[in-house]
């Protein structure tokens, strides 16, 4: 007779050891138990969105109390700025003794208003020769044909603007760049007058 711890173990002993021949039954509360934690997972990642959504809602109804409140102010202060750029503009640019001294003065005075308009959220809008012209930020003026900047591109800036919070308190009004203009369409011009005359022009000549 051979000995039964010789022999291999059934499956059913292999599965009664494994717990695999419990009832399904006996299963029920462990998945309850997962789909409760589904549960609370989900609610907690809601319950995050939300207090996000809250604070930015917060964060933007800060924003736009705090715009209201010095935006009148602010504009009123605008035509300040204006007339000490101006003053610096119009100022010799050789001056010497007083006249300098003076000049100084006024480019302090202006450093410091940008600087108070820059601590409260107000940000000068000047932007520069060859700039993509922004509708939101930029007035166009008029349009004049460029051969250093791409047509549609900010050719000068005659008055900066201002923003207040990401809103434009008032826009810059600026001069742009005809369309066609750019360097190879100047390349382009000188072109033209051959071609028309069926003429072959070389550009790499």
């Amino acid at each position: 007779m051979s000995d039964i711890h010789d022999r291999e173990p059934t499956d059913a002993e292999l599965n009664a050891e494994a717990g695999l021949d419990s009832d399904p039954d006996d299963l029920a509360p462990l998945d309850a138990i997962i789909a409760e934690r589904d549960q609370w997972k989900d609610r907690a990642l809601r319950a995050t969105a939300e207090a996000e959504n809250v604070r930015r809602r917060t964060e933007t109804q800060m924003n736009d109390t705090r715009a209201f409140a010095i935006q009148r102010f602010a504009k009123d202060l605008l035509g300040v700025a204006d007339n000490l750029e101006r003053a610096i503009q119009a100022a010799p640019k050789d001056a010497d003794g007083a006249a300098a001294g003076l000049i100084t003065g006024l480019e302090m005075t202006q450093g410091s208003l940008l600087r108070a308009f820059e601590s409260n959220g107000l940000k000068r809008v000047a932007p520069e020769a060859g700039e993509t012209f922004d509708p939101h930020l930029h007035q166009a003026m008029m349009e004049q044909p460029s051969d250093t900047v791409p047509g549609g591109s900010v050719l000068q800036t005659m008055q900066a603007g201002y923003e207040l919070f990401g809103r434009t308190v008032r826009p810059a009004m600026v001069i742009v760049a005809a369309k066609g203009s750019g360097a190879q369409a100047a390349g382009q011009a000188y072109a033209t007058p051959d071609a028309a005359n069926g003429g072959a022009y070389d550009s790499k000549a």
